[in-house]
């Protein structure tokens, strides 16, 4: 079972977390066939699971905080928008969002589908995202209403979701 490996990996390094000689020396990464880190472990661990996982404070001291549960469910649901507008396993996306509960909810849909994310900061420009889109072969991007005339003069076959 893979999460069994990746835990067993997890517990060594955290018992030998003072000892660093030790975790250099023994410490192996197991081969991990089949495991999907979203599904075979978060979502694991967010069953019937309260506790905060996501916890954004803004700079006016505003505060977001949501459950592990809450993130299984809603990146789930991110997922299934995600697999309806056409994102397959392999396939790269442009995420380019703030500190914000989408970001984090996109990041675990992604992983749940297989996706690769091309992060970015909602700083860039025009060119930067030509750029990005073009070597990183995306093709799809994920952003906020507000960003996405930035990618108005960003040539190629893209699905802006």
């Amino acid at each position: 079972m893979p999460a069994v490996e990746f835990r067993a990996a997890r517990d060594f390094l955290l018992a030998h977390r003072d000892d660093y000689a030790t975790a250099y020396e023994k410490f192996r990464w197991p081969v991990l066939t089949g495991f999907n880190w979203a599904l075979d472990w978060f979502d694991k661990i967010a069953e019937g699971n309260d506790s905060p996982a996501l916890w954004i404070v803004e700079e006016d001291g505003a505060e977001a905080r949501y459950s592990f549960s809450q993130m299984a469910r809603r990146s789930n649901q991110v997922a299934n928008m995600l697999r309806r507008a056409g994102v397959r396993r392999g396939d790269r996306i442009i995420l380019m969002l703030g500190n914000q509960v989408e970001l984090w909810e996109t990041v675990l849909a992604a992983m749940k589908l297989g996706a690769i994310m091309i992060p970015c900061t909602p700083l860039l420009g025009t060119a930067d995202l030509q750029d990005r889109l073009t070597r990183g072969k995306a093709r799809h991007v994920v952003t906020a209403s507000s960003e996405t005339g930035k990618f108005d003069g960003v040539e190629g076959e893209y699905t802006r979701i």
